[in-house]
């Protein structure tokens, strides 16, 4: 874990390294550790994706400087892939539920990328399919995907997991990540799982989700609204692999909405809905490590506070439990 001590070229140079911060209300034994994505400059852990598969992309060819990227996002992968084309001579086109945060969206139009809105009964399999619709209409046009695309992860195997390996001296026991593309998950487990197989991987996903599917459990798929995580339809989440994963826990809205106050209240963490999820699953795990109910190689646990909760405001992530659903 760094800081940038010295001038830099580019906004593309300060993605990364970002804190590791203790968990306060986890185990005395077992410590749980966030790594803060917020501080990144396009506020979230996508701007890790967007510049790294953005930076393959063009090395492999699959996009000419000029060209246009067209991705399907909830919000903030369209922040960091647009923060990145603004850098990189690329133009960026996003197609986003409309359900999803109105602040992300704006962000996205202020970095210069144009916004596609699709209904949000048809979820983020049309968006899919919108997005490569529009790809196949125009000349060196690409659609990143990130739900399927290997470069999602593997820019959390390069990058995230060996910042949490150097800052803590390669002591991790656990590594605990919502899944929405289970890009973040999946890099920084078979990181570490390379460096000790024991390690204990746990998926996070909201109630109602289906991620649990994956493991065999049968899922009652229902409306949740902590944002970010989760699937309805794990035929879309290519980049997810159940022989990495030794559990997934599924949280519920009314926990994560607690924990979202607690948060803010009592550790300053100003973070949202995701990385609330996050926090429960997280701090679960280490109680489980420290009463032997879960063998972990060592006695820390990490996971990911994603983004802030300035961009949810609008919804209410701060009033009453009703006026969040509501």
């Amino acid at each position: 874990m760094t800081t940038h001590r010295e001038p830099l070229s580019s906004v593309l140079e300060t993605i990364g390294r970002t804190p590791l911060v203790r968990v306060h209300d986890s185990s005395a034994s077992v410590p749980v550790y966030a790594k803060l994505e917020s501080f990144n400059p396009g506020a979230s852990i996508k701007d890790r994706i967007g510049k790294y598969m953005l930076e393959r992309m063009l090395e492999q060819g699959d996009l000419a400087p000029g060209g246009t990227v067209i991705e399907p996002t909830a919000g903030n992968t369209g922040i960091g892939i647009a923060v990145a084309a603004g850098q990189l001579d690329l133009q960026a086109v996003f197609v986003v539920p409309e359900r999803f945060s109105i602040e992300k969206q704006q962000l996205m139009r202020a970095l210069g990328a144009d916004v596609i809105n699709t209904p949000t009964e048809d979820g983020m399999g049309y968006a899919i399919e919108r997005a490569h619709e529009l790809a196949a209409e125009l000349d060196n046009a690409a659609v990143p995907q990130q739900f399927s695309n290997p470069l999602n992860a593997e820019a959390h195997y390069e990058t995230t997991a060996p910042e949490v390996d150097e800052a803590l001296d390669g002591e991790v026991g656990a590594v605990v990540a919502g899944c929405g593309t289970a890009g973040t998950l999946m890099g920084m487990a078979r990181y570490f799982r390379e460096r000790d197989p024991d390690t204990h991987v746990v998926a996070v996903e909201p109630e109602g989700s289906a991620y649990r599917e994956f493991l065999g459990e049968d899922v009652e798929h229902a409306s949740y609204k902590t944002e970010g995580i989760g699937t309805h339809d794990i035929q879309t989440n290519e980049l997810f692999d159940p022989d990495l994963v030794d559990d997934v826990f599924a949280i519920a809205d009314r926990d994560v909405h607690e924990e979202m106050a607690r948060l803010a209240a009592e550790e300053g963490q100003l973070v949202a809905s995701s990385a609330a999820a996050n926090s429960l699953a997280a701090k679960r795990v280490a109680e489980a490590v420290a009463s032997g109910e879960i063998d972990a190689p060592h006695d820390a646990v990490v996971t990911v506070f994603a983004d802030s909760s300035e961009r949810y405001l609008s919804k209410g992530v701060y009033r009453s439990f009703e006026e969040w659903t509501g």
